[in-house]
């Protein structure tokens, strides 16, 4: 067994940063961190090849999924296939994800 204590927890991006990424655990099948953005913050991140599941554990956003949006908030739960387009918006509170990827992220070659 493996604790990963701090996982979800909010963590403010360095001065210039629009993001703050930490990895928490990474096996082959399974990788799992903490996405952070602030309030009125830019998320820039690019579609992954692997799935992903979000658990919102603080703050509000919008998450924008193709043509789809819906608000997230603390226990918002959400599942992204590997490669679908998709980012955070309008962000009225400090927001900490926890991310699982399944396999670990960026384990999955880029078609190409």
């Amino acid at each position: 067994m493996l604790i990963l204590n701090g996982a979800g927890d909010y963590t403010e991006p360095a001065p210039g940063d629009g993001s703050h990424w930490v990895e928490h655990l990474r096996v082959s099948d399974l990788s799992v961190g903490t996405y952070s953005l602030p309030k009125g913050g830019l998320d820039e991140q690019e579609p992954h090849t692997e799935d992903e599941i979000y658990l919102v554990t603080r703050g509000r956003a919008r998450l924008q999924a193709g043509s789809r949006g819906v608000d997230v908030g603390p226990g918002t739960v959400v599942y992204l296939p590997a490669g679908e387009t998709h980012r955070f918006t309008d962000v009225t509170e400090d927001l900490s994800v926890l991310v699982f990827f399944g396999p670990a992220e960026y384990t999955r070659r880029i078609p190409g």
